[in-house]
Parts: C-alpha cells; sequence; structure tokens
C-alpha cells in the first residue's frame, strides 16, 4: 500500500526524513531508517565548514518550534563517510545543499553524487541564513539559472525545495526544470521573551515549523499542483497519519518528517504509515497514490 518510485528511485514508504532533524551523521540516519523513514534527507551541507549562530537557537511553543540554527554543517568535503554510512540502510539517501551562487551548488551537487547520493534537494529557502536559502530562493531568474545548471551538470535527480516566505507558484515555476518540488521550508518568524525584553532567538529571526504551518504547506502544495506538473513533496507540520493524508489529496506524491520526530519520536515513521494503511483500508483505498490531488477543485 505504501511503497512506490519517484523519480526513478524506489521507496519503501513515502515518508521521507526531512532535511534538519538527526541527519548531520550517517550513524543518526540509520537510526531513522532503522525506525521506519522511506528515505533521508541530509543536513544541508555547503562549501565550508560553518558553526552556525549562538545559543539560543531553538525554542519550543506551545503549536511547533522555532529554530536558527545557521546552517551550521561541517562542510562537504568532509561529508562523504556520512553519506556512505547512511546508504547501508538501504532507502534513498537525498544530499542537501545549499550555497550562494549556480556555481556553487553545482560544486556541492557533484561532490553528493560522487560520494553516493541518490539524489540532491537544493535548499532554495532556508529563513534564517544570511546570503543563502530564501534570500536565493525568492529571485526568479537565478532560481531557474541554479536548477538548470544543477540539472546539466549531474545525473542524479534534482529536487528543489522552495520557500512559502513568497509566491510559492511563481519559484516553482521558475525551478520547473528540477526532478521535483519540496513545499515547504520553514515559516520565518520569531517570539519575544516579554519579562527579558528581547527576542528569545539569538538570530532575532527564525524558521517556524511544526503543526501550526501545517495549513500553509497544504495551501502551497495544492496551489503549486494546479499549476506545475512536476511530483511534489509535501513537508510542513506532518505529525499523524491524518496529516499526510491531506498533504496527498492536495497533491503531494510523497512527504517528508521533521518536527514531529522530536514530538512523536523516531518512531514516528513507523506510527504515520500505520495511521495511513488504516485510514486506507477503512476507506477503500489500496494504495496510497490513489489519494494524490483527488481534492482538486477545479
Amino acid at each position: 500500500m505504501l511503497s512506490f518510485t519517484l523519480n526513478g528511485l524506489k521507496f519503501r514508504n513515502p515518508l521521507i526524513l526531512a532535511s534538519g532533524i538527526l541527519d548531520e551523521s550517517g550513524e543518526t540516519m540509520l537510526k531513522v531508517i532503522e525506525h521506519g523513514a522511506g528515505g533521508v534527507v541530509t543536513k544541508s551541507i555547503g562549501i565550508q565548514e560553518r558553526e552556525g549562530y549562538e545559543n539560543p537557537v531553538v525554542y519550543e511553543l506551545p503549536y511547533g518550534l522555532l529554530n536558527a540554527i545557521g546552517l551550521a554543517n561541517p562542510g562537504i568535503e568532509n561529508y562523504g563517510e556520512e553519506i556512505r554510512k547512511a546508504k547501508e540502510g538501504g532507502v534513498p539517501v537525498i544530499g542537501s545543499i545549499f550555497g550562494g551562487n549556480a556555481e556553487e551548488f553545482v560544486y556541492l551537487a557533484r561532490k553528493m553524487e560522487e560520494y553516493g547520493a541518490d539524489a540532491v534537494e537544493l535548499n532554495l529557502s532556508c529563513p534564517h541564513a544570511r546570503g543563502y536559502g530564501m534570500e536565493i530562493g525568492t529571485d526568479e531568474a537565478l532560481v531557474e539559472e541554479i536548477v538548470r545548471e544543477v540539472k546539466r551538470n549531474i545525473k542524479i535527480p534534482v529536487w528543489a525545495k522552495i520557500t512559502p516566505n513568497t509566491d510559492v507558484v511563481r519559484i516553482a515555476k521558475a525551478a520547473e526544470s528540477a526532478d521535483s518540488l519540496v513545499l515547504i521550508n520553514t515559516v520565518k518568524a520569531m517570539a519575544i521573551d516579554i519579562e527579558a525584553k528581547m527576542p528569545v532567538l539569538s538570530n532575532k529571526f527564525g524558521g517556524l515549523s511544526g503543526p501550526c504551518i501545517k495549513p500553509i504547506g497544504v495551501r502551497a502544495v495544492y496551489e503549486v499542483y494546479r499549476e506545475v506538473e512536476k511530483p511534489i513533496i509535501g513537508v510542513g507540520g506532518i505529525t499523524t497519519g491524518k496529516d499526510a493524508i491531506e498533504y496527498l489529496m492536495a497533491g503531494a506524491s510523497a512527504l517528508q518528517i521533521g518536527t514531529a520526530v522530536y514530538l512523536r519520536g523516531v518512531e514516528v515513521f513507523f506510527h504515520i504509515a500505520n495511521e495511513m494503511v488504516a485510514w486506507m483500508k477503512k476507506h477503500g483505498y489500496s494504495h496510497f497514490t490513489e489519494l494524490v490531488g483527488i481534492a482538486q477543485v477545479r
């Protein structure tokens, strides 16, 4: 009921670990795979090692998480062994990369392919890293150039992860040469400690994730599905099987899970898969792909 193929890659289920949680090392990615993930996306990796922002970088809210890690990572030259280790899990491993221009993205993508990544995910959407992510991903011409050049230079599939902090349809069309689109990344947000009279994060602004952003993610998937004929990986606030089904009905062909790992534990992949299967059996569906886009009303 849950196995499928996307961009030529075989997945045992559509629940993929999203970039940014338990995915900096091969060992932690293997742990996630052992607990039911159909695939994993690595932490976003750049050209050089990056420490990120000073603490505090994560703040828990009643409805989700606010974070500004600052794209901390070990750098691409130090990441090959982590990809090779994660590949031992037997599921697709997608290398997430970020850069400041097309040349950097191409270099990073080639290295990920060399290391054995099954696909690359272009981080065009991080809302709190200066000169990267969303700052790159809201420029149509730059997005089009980055995706086009990466596609020209590697053979493995290319996924473009788009920010919700802009017109998602406009940017999705600019990224149309990608093999799949990933919607969405975190929503730019902030919180203030009223006793300390200052922002709770050292960077002031961060990315909001968790259940509170699910309606934004579902809306983005729904809109892009109508306008761009490319597979969509839905992400943002998926915590239960019903959440997953909602994204599928909006038009997602696969799903990514992030904050729910924090909220429900690493076993969340098993939980959501079982909840999806139970719902489908109850409603007479034999495979999850039957649900993709069925809520679309023209």
